[in-house]
Order: structure tokens, then C-alpha cells, then sequence
């Protein structure tokens, strides 16, 4: 049997080993350990709990020891990227556990705390920094850090930092480092993006997989009840009637439904606490902290904390909710069955996520035995009894409202009209910024049937939009201008016969001054108030036609036009086009 002896580590970190209780490898450690030492590029495929951490801390560390060198300000030796605060943090510990008495600069960079202390940890010079993406941009951005001195760069859980969107930053960080490092990748799966990412980052790599894509652990015993949505809590309290939930992590999709199942357990009399990404950072800790010490029964989370809870004697994971991708689904129940002990995954299935779980099955490559408590009446007088605690908000579902409906039918009328009615009187409300009571509708006063609003008549309404109220459609349009057009549109509406016949320009002109802007006559309404002027008396001469751009320019001849003196000549439509074809 391979022991740690036999790895090549220096005599003090064995004797570190022995001290924390480690003696056998675990089989990635085996693998990754020699290769490291050695120099090789790493790329490790292998889920949470295998032993991961370990696997390049030891070796990370052994490299530090045996070269002792003081970090120049702002610079690090070692940076590892983690998707998570939590993760973060323990990795960190991990590193301190292992180095405990060598004086090694440890520190940690994520979001949600202050800035300040992180600027005084940088500010000394770091043998190992442990960092999330979004605070590590932060500060390469304010020039708080340096990574032109990096030997190891340490990418853990590559695939989650591919969900959360991180690939991007992890190439400006990878840009900002020297070519010549170590790099360690390791991640649960192995889709294709990551395949790409450490085909840019790693150089010939020594490959250690330890199990297929997507498997879940052996020890892990799985189940599934198929249940109704809106029992899905109550079962959840049913489960928790056993004493052998005693730590439990109760994963759910999304933040508020996590926030609603631990306020549910709570009116149940069950210990529990929420940790998602809503939570500050003392919030998270506090409630991490309650958990592993015990204090905390259920600890509800959201998929933040599927790979960033490293506790040990975890005995069940409930998936309240499933996970939109099957990856999630091995990432929790991995929470569960550490380091060689046994566990127990529950997972709680709704109608519409049956297809959720028929992926979780193709990609596990095995099919979870399953119940039924559908229909279950216990189930439901359960619940009710937990919601008339009154600890609890009740669930706004269709049920709910169906029933309130057939119990009181102006209910929900009365509800939605609540809203900007006259019956809020908004010089009522008080000054302390309180709603004001909403009157009823008998109290406003009666008024006319059928009189809705100022279209007129309810009944003359609905007989003209087919029984249904609305506004009234109207007949005619009022056109103050109608008046004047009307002469000019029937002047224009003569036959189509008569409108071949009639000369296009026989209109008699009269003397018309020339236009200037500020001249009041050149408006087009003063027009036919000036004099006529016979047609025939400016001849058109032997006038040279004006060059013209292609397309509508300006005429480039300077000879001026008379206005007055010259007669027009032939100015029929005929005359026009022979003109315009004989000049282009």
C-alpha cells in the first residue's frame, strides 16, 4: 500500500501528516503527487471529496519550503482561483493546516467583505494567495497586486467557473502572469470549453482522472419521491421527524426559495439556516459555523454552496429542488459519503421536473429507485397544521386563490382594484408614511346605472361592442379644416377623360413679385388675391436652358429670368417635353 512516505515529501510535511492524522493517500493524491513534484503541468478530473485540495497543496508546499524566498510587496508565489468564498476559505485552510510553524503568508481575496485589510495583507508580499475571479480583477485593476512572480497557478473546480461566467477573467489573470510557471487544473467534468481552456494554458500535461464524467460516488444511496410542489415542504418536516437527519444540507434553485424553506422548517420547531449568495459575508460564516458545530440541523443552500462546504459528517443531501444541469445534481449529493463514510441523497420530484431528473439518470448512467406520495392526505393536513402556526407566510399558489374565490367572490375583485381607487383618499393618508385604509365600494356614494364614465351609457356600450363595456366607437371625426378642403378635393376628383384633355399649365398666371423670405406675399395663401396676368406675353425667347446636375442640382447658368416684361410663349405640356427631351 502507497503511503505518503513514498511520494518523495519533504520530512517535515510528513511529519505535519502525522500530526493532522494522515498516513494513506487517496487514489488522486497517489497519481497527481510524483507528477507535480516533478514539475509536470497537471490536469486532475475528479469530484468533490476525493482528496483534491491535498493534491497540489502538498506538493505546492513542499516546493515553498525547499526554496524560501521573501515575496516583494504586492506580489504572491502561488495563486489558486476558487469559484466560491467558501471554497476559498477552506482551501486557504487547508494550505495553513499543512504549513502550521513554517511562518508561510497565507491570505485569502474575495467579495463581499473590505477592501482594507486585503490591501494590508498584499501590501507585505505573499507566499500563497487564495482568490475569487471578480475581487482578483478588482485588484489588478487598482494596481494592488502583482502576478508577474507567480511559480504556481492553481485553477480548482474549473467547470463551476465555467458556469458562473468566469472564463473571461481567467484569461486576463492567465495574461498578467509569466509564461514559465506551474499550472494546475482540476475540475469534477469535462466539458468541451474546459477542454479548450487548458489546451491555452497548460503545456503537456500529465492527465489524472480517477473517475468517469459525471458519475456519483459509490456510497452514496440515492432515492427519489415523486410528491406534489406544494408538499414538497411538508414532506421536508415529515423527513426531519427522524432522528437520523441530524446534519443535513437542503439544496434549493433559487435564493427566496431557500429563504422560504428555512422559515418553514423554523415554524416546524426544526434548527435550520439559509446560505446564498444574498447573505453577507458574516451572515454565510455565522451560519456555516452553527452548522458544522452542530447547533444547526438543516442547513438550506443554494448551488454556491454544492462545492464550497467541506464538512465532515454530512449524513444526507435533499435536493428540494432539482438542478437545471445534471453536473449540479452530483456536485451536491458529493456533500455527502466523505472521505470513505456513507451518505444518503434524497431528492424530492415535482411533475415538471421529471425531465430534470430523466437527465440526472442518462448522465449518471443509473436509475434511481423512486416513491410515490402523490395524492398523500397526511401530507396535507400536515401542512396545514404548520401554516396555522402563523410562523410562516402562506404560498400565493392557484389552489389558494381558487379557494378564496369560491369562499369570497368579491375577494379578489376588491383586491386588485384596491389600487389608485377613489375610494383611497390620498388627503387621508398619514404622515408617517402609512397606506390609508381603503373605502368600500357602497360607501362612495350611488350612482346612475349604467353610467360607467364619460363615454355615456353602460348598456348603449355593450350593444355596440358585443356585450362586452368598452369605449364607444365613434361615427365621425371632427375636422375643423374639412371645410376649406372640400372645394379643392372635389376641384381635383373630375373624370379621368376630362383629365387627359384639360392642359396641364393653362392656369393664368399674374404679376408676381419675386419671393424673398421676410416678404409676407411670398406665403402661398396670398397668392390668388394677386391680378392676373394674360397668358402669351413673355415669349420664352431664344433663352439658353440652364445645365443641371444629374440628380436635381442647382442651374449653373448666370443668365437672369425676367419676370415681367418677357411673355411666357407656348407653355402647353407638349411644348414642355420637347423642350426637356431636346436639352437631356
Amino acid at each position: 500500500m502507497t503511503t505518503f512516505k513514498d511520494l518523495g515529501l519533504s520530512p517535515s510535511l510528513l511529519a505535519t501528516l502525522d500530526k493532522e492524522g494522515y498516513h494513506t493517500p487517496t487514489p488522486i493524491q497517489a497519481q497527481a503527487i510524483p507528477s507535480l513534484l516533478n514539475g509536470q503541468d497537471l490536469l486532475g478530473i475528479a469530484q468533490t471529496g476525493t482528496g483534491k485540495t491535498a493534491a497540489f497543496a502538498l506538493p505546492i508546499l513542499h516546493h515553498v519550503l525547499s526554496n524560501r524566498i521573501i515575496a516583494a510587496p504586492k506580489t504572491c508565489r502561488v495563486l489558486v482561483l476558487s469559484p466560491t468564498r467558501e471554497l476559498a476559505t477552506q482551501i486557504a485552510d487547508s494550505f495553513k493546516a499543512y504549513s502550521r510553524g513554517f511562518g508561510l503568508q497565507i491570505a485569502t481575496i474575495f467579495g463581499g467583505v473590505k477592501y482594507g485589510p486585503q490591501y494590508k495583507a498584499l501590501a507585505q508580499g505573499l507566499d500563497i494567495l487564495v482568490a475569487t475571479p471578480g475581487r482578483l480583477m478588482d485588484h489588478l485593476e487598482q494596481k494592488t497586486v502583482d502576478l508577474r512572480s507567480v511559480e504556481f497557478f492553481v485553477l480548482d473546480e474549473a467547470d463551476q467557473m465555467l458556469d458562473l461566467g468566469f472564463v473571461k477573467p481567467i484569461r486576463q489573470v492567465a495574461s498578467r502572469m509569466p509564461a514559465k510557471r506551474q499550472n494546475l487544473f482540476f475540475s469534477a467534468t469535462m466539458p468541451k470549453e474546459i477542454g479548450l481552456l487548458a489546451g491555452e494554458l497548460l503545456t503537456n500535461p500529465k492527465r489524472v482522472e480517477i473517475t468517469p464524467e459525471a458519475t456519483t460516488a459509490e456510497r452514496v444511496e440515492q432515492s427519489v419521491i415523486f410528491v406534489e410542489s406544494l408538499r414538497k415542504r411538508a414532506l421536508l418536516s415529515e423527513l426531519y421527524a427522524e432522528d437520523k437527519l441530524s446534519r443535513t444540507l437542503v439544496f434549493t434553485r433559487t435564493k427566496r426559495s431557500a429563504d422560504r424553506v428555512t422559515a418553514y422548517l423554523q415554524a416546524g420547531g426544526i434548527e435550520a439556516a439559509a446560505i446564498h449568495g444574498d447573505k453577507n459575508q458574516s451572515q454565510r460564516e455565522r451560519a456555516l459555523q452553527a452548522f458544522k458545530a452542530g447547533k444547526v440541523r438543516a442547513l438550506v443552500a443554494t448551488d454556491i454552496a454544492a462545492r464550497g462546504i467541506d464538512v465532515d459528517n454530512v449524513t444526507h443531501v435533499i435536493n428540494y429542488e432539482l438542478p437545471f444541469g445534471p453536473e449540479a445534481y452530483v456536485h451536491r449529493i458529493g456533500r455527502t459519503a466523505r472521505a470513505g463514510r456513507e451518505g444518503f441523497a434524497i431528492t424530492l420530484v415535482s411533475d415538471d421536473e421529471r425531465k430534470l431528473l430523466k437527465d440526472i439518470e442518462r448522465i449518471t448512467r443509473q436509475r434511481i429507485p423512486s416513491f410515490d406520495r402523490r395524492k398523500d392526505q397526511a401530507l396535507k393536513l400536515l401542512d396545514e397544521a404548520i401554516l396555522a402556526s402563523g410562523q410562516t407566510e402562506k404560498p400565493k399558489t392557484p389552489d389558494r386563490i381558487k379557494e378564496a374565490r369560491h369562499s369570497d367572490p368579491d375577494a379578489e375583485r376588491v383586491h386588485k382594484r384596491s389600487r389608485n381607487r377613489p375610494g383611497r383618499n390620498n388627503a387621508d393618508t398619514p404622515r408617517d408614511g402609512t397606506r390609508g385604509e381603503f373605502t368600500p365600494r357602497e360607501d362612495r356614494g350611488e350612482r346612475p346605472f349604467g353610467k360607467k364614465n364619460a363615454f355615456g351609457d353602460r348598456s348603449a356600450r355593450q350593444d355596440r361592442n358585443g356585450g362586452r363595456g368598452g369605449r364607444p366607437e365613434r361615427t365621425e371625426r371632427y375636422d375643423p379644416m374639412a371645410a376649406e378642403r372640400a372645394p379643392t378635393k372635389a376641384a381635383r376628383d373630375f373624370p379621368a377623360a376630362d383629365r387627359a384633355e384639360k392642359p396641364r399649365f393653362d392656369k393664368p398666371k399674374g404679376d408676381r413679385p419675386f419671393k424673398k423670405k421676410d416678404d409676407v406675399r411670398s406665403d402661398s395663401r396670398f397668392f390668388e388675391e394677386r391680378p392676373a396676368r394674360p397668358a402669351g406675353e413673355r415669349p420664352a425667347g431664344d433663352r439658353k436652358f440652364g445645365d443641371r446636375k444629374k440628380f436635381g442640382g442647382k442651374k449653373t447658368n448666370t443668365k437672369p429670368r425676367a419676370h415681367h416684361s418677357e411673355p411666357v410663349g407656348d407653355r402647353s405640356e407638349g411644348a414642355q417635353f420637347k423642350r426637356r427631351s431636346r436639352n437631356g
